[in-house]
């Protein structure tokens, strides 16, 4: 253990970073099969970007093997958190940069911090004319991204004498963090086996739709992960009722907090459905597919059967961030889409692979601002706010209320900024919602059938940026720039 927490350990730092590159080039290389499967152009792409990573991340471990290995401080924890998921999307994005001969690194690294951070926003406007290798990769920076880097390293540094709980707490930094073991190796383990089991259930259903392994897994990753990358221009419009009804399913499932999954497979049915946040969670996906599909119904817009499908899909994928689409929801009655906006602000559940506000801590507030009511009619009584039948104390109240303004200010603040680069206000505000959010589509000209190409590079990089904050719940990477933090 550090004797002060005041020692900056630099070197332990760079050591990570090393190993976790290393786990990034393996995974590169992991795509080289799709490419040589179908005789594309990606296999070069792949292979330099695979080698430049491995190189760069052989480097950084060599030169820091030997320093002396204690557990990860606080500060330490929140920097390779922050730092790795940038450094993955910069190397992620050379096989983007190879392969793609008129792409900016700019447009590269969008579109692969996109999917690192499971936002599933994309530049490319024809991605059917993409090679296979290439579109397996970034399905697969979803799938990697939707657990977390630094989840899947947890399993891998106790080997090597490195303790891992301040990069699970800075990795999970949500209300609670439900741990599965005492150990946090073993939590990681459990959390990655459930994530696997999912998604190779999820691909085997697909297969059984008409999908052939490559699109089902590229589509299984993107579910789980709640991303929303497709290999098809116009998404999940292309594929049969079968597969969007599978694709519901697991994208549910996705947005649900994994702890949930793992009582499902104990069979303690009772536990889950106790769950106040899964409880609320279903709530909010019945009652916004009701209303949408009686207005979709009434408009005469589509069949009772298809209207139900079109909603309970898009309010689904919005809650989970998923953000698959199967219509254009832009051209519903305005009352219907704007229930789908509402829900961009909702996201899914702690513990779970989907971004946003997240569901429970809506239901914490909603439950202190019904209890103030009461506390003004009693000021002298002890009023707890409860989550699951015990007490929340007031610090995590608190927590969740700043949590909740400064993602609101972070949309304001964004959706000026993008404004002020000549884009309209729907427009901006969409791309905001989305990326902060990592949902993926918005509405305006970044709506459901549109792409983030048009957008001047200044602005990719902000969105980049808010990306990144959404991903890892803001203050994880806001409390960087406190000088506070970096103070000796």
């Amino acid at each position: 253990m550090f004797k002060s927490e005041r020692i900056f350990h630099h070197r332990l730092i760079m050591y990570i970073l090393g190993l976790l590159l290393l786990i990034e080039a393996a995974a590169m290389l992991s795509c080289l099969p799709v490419s040589i499967w179908y005789n594309d152009s990606a296999f070069i792409p792949l292979l330099l970007g695979s080698g430049v990573t491995a190189l760069s991340g052989f480097l950084l471990w060599f030169v820091n093997r030997n320093f002396k290995r204690e557990n990860l401080g606080k500060r330490e924890g929140y920097v390779i958190v922050s730092f790795s998921w940038i450094i993955f999307s910069l190397f992620g994005a050379l096989p983007f940069f190879f392969s793609v001969s008129d792409l900016s690194f700019t447009d590269a690294f969008f579109e692969t911090m996109s999917g690192f951070t499971t936002t599933g926003a994309t530049i490319f406007s024809d991605i059917e004319s993409l090679p296979e290798g290439l579109l397996y990769w970034r399905a697969l920076t979803h799938w990697l991204g939707g657990m977390g880097i630094i989840v899947l390293s947890l399993a891998i540094l106790p080997l090597l004498g490195i303790g891992g709980m301040q990069l699970f707490a800075a990795e999970v930094p949500g209300i609670t963090k439900d741990k599965l073991h005492p150990r946090i190796k073993e939590t990681a383990k459990r959390l990655w086996g459930i994530y696997i089991l999912l998604t190779f259930l999820q691909a085997i259903l697909l297969m059984l739709g008409g999908m052939n392994l490559y699109e089902s897994l590229c589509h299984a990753y993107a579910t789980m992960a709640t991303g929303g990358f497709s290999t098809r221009n116009e998404g999940m419009m292309e594929f049969s009722p079968y597969i969007q009804y599978v694709v519901i399913v697991f994208m549910f499932l996705a947005g649900a907090n994994f702890t949930l999954h793992y009582w499902l497979l104990k069979g303690k049915l009772k536990t889950i459905w106790k769950n106040d946040e899964f409880r609320f969670y279903l709530t909010l996906v019945l009652l916004p597919t009701m209303l949408i599909t009686i207005g979709l119904i009434n408009q005469g817009f589509f069949g009772v059967e298809s209207s139900f499908r079109k909603a309970l899909f898009q309010v689904v994928s919005i809650i989970t961030t998923t953000g698959f689409v199967s219509d254009n929801y832009l051209l519903w009655p305005g009352s219907m889409w704007f229930i789908l906006f509402l829900l961009m602000f909702v996201g899914g559940s702690a513990g779970s692979t989907g971004g946003g506000v997240k569901i429970v801590r809506h239901l914490l507030l909603l439950r202190n601002s019904r209890l103030e009511l009461r506390r003004l009619i009693h000021p002298m009584a002890v009023i707890p706010v409860r989550l699951n039948g015990k007490a929340v104390s007031e610090n995590v109240i608190f927590k969740v209320t700043a949590f909740f303004l400064i993602y609101i200010f972070s949309v304001a603040i964004g959706t000026f900024m993008i404004t002020l680069f000549g884009i309209d206000f729907e427009t901006s505000i969409g791309a905001v919602t989305s990326a902060i959010g990592n949902i993926g589509p918005g509405i305006g000209l970044v709506g459901p059938i549109y792409n983030f190409s048009f957008l001047p590079d200044i602005a990719k990089w902000l969105l980049s940026f808010l990306m990144l904050i959404g991903r890892l719940e803001l203050f994880t990477v806001l409390i960087l720039f406190s000088p506070s933090f970096w103070k000796s």
